[in-house]
């Protein structure tokens, strides 16, 4: 029987290692709402508010937020997406309320 050989190049560097990890990212998330509401924040640009994102990934519901979200998406030369994107969802929630 012939051996293979190893392909592995052998240990990375700690610090390429610990560069690629999202230390910020890690730790807010421990649920799936916060990982939602995180890469919501991250892709509105907006991590400043993350928490508020987080927030609305937990109480509100997911088709609603979908919905905002590729609005948004869907818009082009926005200049402020996480603005359009509370706009769109202040609409949507004003139309749930109405239907009621």
């Amino acid at each position: 029987m012939v051996k293979k050989k190893d392909k592995t190049k052998g240990f990375q560097m700690i610090g390429d290692v610990l560069k690629d990890f999202d230390w910020d990212k890690k730790k807010y998330i421990s649920r799936e709402f916060q990982d939602y509401g995180y890469r919501l924040a991250e892709e509105l640009s907006d991590l400043k508010h993350k928490a508020l994102y987080i927030k609305l990934a937990k109480e509100l519901p997911r088709k609603m937020l979908e919905e905002a979200r590729n609005f948004v998406k869907d818009a082009s030369n926005v200049k402020n997406p996480a603005r359009l994107f509370m706009w769109k969802l202040a609409e949507l929630r004003k139309k749930k309320k109405k239907k009621k």
